[in-house]
């Protein structure tokens, strides 16, 4: 029996222009509808249910959007700046719609060819379908949390919990939103960036949680990359679960990717060629710094959580400026800038947990190009090791030791800005209040980036899009909320999953003393090493350093100490190192020792067995016989048989133990007695299991793949301190009066676009000079994707703008006519 059109088309009024969009795709439907009403195979009655499906769905979403889509307006910055949260769910249900569309376009359009894929068009419209649903759910929480929140208020009132909020949201198919539909609502250069980290990511986990030999992992993974690509459904329940189960440690390591060897020469391919490029390493020593006032301020040493350590940074320039210190390297003539006026202080995303300024480059080699004046990137230590408040303590010390040695960096410092992504936007932000508190100079401008203000789950529309968000999981989100904000929940829980080999060495305490030369840091460009003593730095001034060719990236890490040391500073230092090497240095060196234990009795003491449960359990190795050696030994041993030289036997095992180690940097996590069995998710606090697993219950590898969806409300057994230097959203009045002019960029489809609202009013309600920019199909960390998106390098064109604008470069430009030889 055909379906009519009045069948199944509610009569309601739509105030929205796009409603023709949703009646075309009702009317494909039904078109398809009734051509595969008829056809009596399997695929064809999915095919017809599948297409009555999407018109149920698009019939219930319509009112609920078009609710969402009045309410919209009166949460906007301005009638100028349109853009939160509830805007950006219309959206997505808008995008679903387009897509749909599409794909039902496609069906009419082949469904009479002989190649016609039944089965595979079966499953995209089933696909599309629970999206639709899903989208349902997802707006009937908006319905509720415009009920929860007062005019104009983005952000729930305190007495709705978040919990309360998401134990509704159980209801939400997640892997709809992580399989063939991923990546819909963003644009399309996006959509195959999105779905390449997402095959990257399930396959990572497989490597990650394998319990099968380094070189194994290695092989396997071309094999996990096919399947994620050709089965979605298979991907998106591995990356929900993942997401849901994995500890931060797995976080860490997958967003570590980005600094590996051949990745890190990325930048330098695909970006401009910077005359500078150079790692400094500050010394922990005292430091004052002259207050507006003329009084000298003491500047407080980074020493939370894991003592007192260097803090690294990089500068980047796209010319030589006068005091700059290059590399070693033959003396050519080459063109000396005078120091620019300007200089900018950037501080890196990465959730509080990864990346660096290296991972950063692809975009900072760009803006250096731009701007034209030097940039300084602080690499500050990471959480879980280095929680909260230890990034505020690093990055407010860089701050004012690069404004009393602004003269090394190129810079007379006229101007500073303060620029930053996500978490180093939350960081510079923590660090205008410090100077603020402690009468030091505040910076001349912030640009701030997708910046959360607000870090603790506190309901918000926009933060309902993390449940869709191919790079910021609600599971990812959250395991890094805690890892950075809640240290006593995860001193113990977290750091024993981390191995030493997924941070850089220079965020671990070690026994450096002043003078000596920092651990290698590899770079995506020429490196070397040096020592920077008083008399180095004497000679800047007088410009005596040695220049390498202009034009070419030069990328030098130096050790700093400073030009003022008084010998009670330096006892001091020595006093402090002393204890740090009894106390933090000898607990590294312990955590390597019970590493190399470990690998050792796995590798030739034990073996795994199975126990009544079907379970593997390590036991004592017996002896092997021929042919009994792991796969991972056969692989890598050299038959004596063949008689090879000592030498080329020798050169092989080395082979062998880089090929070992790139793999064991790769997996980022040390390796158990027995590694069959698996630990996610079963943390404990109080005796209380913080997973859905019932406690001391073990995870396989391979429950990744079977496992069910958890409620999001089992996440929240934790509580966020009301710190403003943790969620500068809480700052007083008092304070934020005194900020500089802020320029803060934002994208439609990001978690914490309402943070970005949130902060914007704020700042104008109190009469500070603030812009908002909402950039439309972006995802959070855009900016990493500069060099292989036209829309993301648009945006991040209109970050050099926003810039240009802060610092006046009209005004104060660096122009060529300042340089001379």
């Amino acid at each position: 029996m055909a379906i009519k059109e009045e069948d199944f088309s509610e009569t309601f009024e739509i105030s929205s222009p796009a409603y023709a969009m949703y009646q075309a795709l009702k009317d494909l439907c039904l078109n398809n509808a009734d051509y595969f009403q008829h056809d009596d195979t399997e695929n064809g009655q999915r095919l017809h249910s599948g297409f009555l499906a999407l018109i149920d769905h698009v019939n219930n979403v319509a009112p609920l959007v078009d609710d969402v889509r009045k309410a919209s307006s009166k949460f906007d910055l301005d009638t100028e700046t349109p853009g939160n949260g509830y805007r950006s769910f219309v959206s997505v249900v808008d995008m679903c719609v387009v897509h749909g569309v599409k794909l039902s376009r496609q069906v009419c359009e082949s469904r009479d060819s002989f190649l016609f894929r039944k089965s595979h068009y079966a499953r995209e419209v089933e696909a599309c379908s629970q999206v639709m649903a899903s989208l349902g759910s997802c707006l009937r929480l908006l319905t509720t949390m415009l009920s929860w929140s007062s005019p104009g208020e983005l952000f729930c009132e305190e007495k709705h919990s978040a919990e309360e909020l998401l134990k509704h949201a159980e209801t939400i198919n997640m892997y709809c939103f992580y399989g063939r539909c991923l990546g819909f609502q963003f644009c399309e250069s996006i959509q195959q960036i999105l779905k390449t980290i997402s095959i990257l990511m399930a396959s990572f986990s497989e490597m990650y949680y394998s319990d099968a030999g380094l070189f194994v992992k290695a092989t396997n993974s071309v094999w996990t990359g096919g399947k994620y690509l050709l089965n979605p459904e298979l991907r998106a329940r591995r990356i929900v679960n993942v997401s849901q189960c994995a500890s931060v440690g797995f976080c860490k390591s997958f967003w570590l990717l980005s600094e590996m060897e051949f990745l890190g020469h990325l930048p330098g391919m695909v970006g401009p060629s910077l005359a500078v490029n150079q790692v400094i390493s500050i010394p922990p020593e005292p430091l004052e710094h002259i207050a507006h006032d003329g009084s000298k301020v003491s500047i407080p040493l980074p020493t939370a959580h894991i003592g007192r350590a260097p803090i690294e940074v990089r500068l980047l320039s796209i010319v030589r400026r006068e005091g700059m210190k290059i590399g070693e390297g033959k003396e050519k003539k080459v063109t000396i800038h005078r120091p620019s006026p300007v200089l900018i202080i950037h501080c890196h995303g990465g959730g509080f947990v990864a990346q660096s300024s290296r991972s950063h480059e692809v975009y900072l080699r760009e803006w250096a190009s731009h701007l034209k004046v030097p940039i300084l990137s602080v690499d500050y230590s990471l959480a879980p090791q280095a929680p909260f408040p230890r990034a505020l303590e690093e990055v407010l010390y860089a701050y004012c030791w690069a404004i009393n040695n602004c003269h090394i960096l190129g810079s007379t410092a006229e101007k500073i800005l303060l620029v930053g992504d996500s978490a180093g936007a939350n960081l510079n932000v923590g660090v205008t209040m410090k100077c603020i508190e402690l009468g030091l100079r505040i910076p001349d401008g912030l640009f701030l980036a997708y910046i959360p203000v607000l870090v603790s789950f506190v309901p918000s529309p926009s933060r309902l899009l993390c449940f869709m968000d191919p790079l910021l999981p609600f599971g990812f989100m959250m395991r890094c909320l805690k890892a950075y904000a809640c240290p006593i929940v995860n001193c113990e829980s977290e750091m024993d999953d981390i191995s030493e080999s997924t941070l850089p060495s220079s965020k671990l305490p070690d026994r450096r003393k002043e003078g000596s030369l920092i651990s290698q840091r590899t770079g995506s460009d020429t490196e070397s090493f040096e020592e920077v003593s008083e008399s180095d730095l004497l000679e800047l001034a007088a410009h005596k350093s040695p220049l390498s060719e202009e034009g070419t990236d030069t990328l030098t890490t130096v050790s700093l100490t400073s030009l003022q040391s008084k010998p009670e500073a330096d006892q001091a230092f020595k006093s402090l190192d002393n204890s740090l090497m009894k106390t933090e240095a000898d607990k590294a060196n312990d955590n390597r020792s019970e590493y190399y234990v470990s690998e050792f009795l796995e590798k030739y003491v034990l073996d795994s067995d199975t126990d009544s449960e079907g379970r593997k359990v390590p036991v004592l190795r017996t002896e092997r016989t021929n042919g009994e050696d792991s796969e991972e030994q056969v692989l890598f041993e050299m038959p004596q048989e063949l008689g090879l030289s000592a030498k080329f036997g020798k050169a092989m095992g080395n082979f062998a133990s880089g090929m070992s180690n790139t793999f064991g940097f790769i997996t980022g996590r040390k390796s158990p007695v027995s590694s069959d069995v698996v630990e996610v998710g079963s943390r404990k606090q109080d005796g209380k299991s913080l997973s859905s697993l019932p406690p001391g219950m073990s995870l396989l590898t391979s429950d990744l793949d079977t496992l069910l969806q958890r409620s999001p409300s089992d996440e929240f057994q934790f509580e966020v301190p009301k710190d403003p230097y943790l969620s500068p959203y809480w700052a007083s009045d008092s304070v934020l009066r005194q900020f500089p002019p802020v320029s803060i960029l934002s994208v439609q489809l990001d978690p914490c676009l309402d943070d970005c609202v949130m902060f914007a009013r704020k700042l104008k309600r109190l009469g500070i000079c603030v812009t908002l920019d909402v950039l439309d199909g972006l995802p959070h960390g855009f900016l990493s994707f500069s060099a292989f998106s036209k829309e993301a390098h648009s945006g991040s064109m209109l970050c050099v703008k926003r810039i240009q604008e802060l610092i006046n470069l009209d005004g104060n430009s660096c122009s060529e006519d300042d340089a001379y030889s």
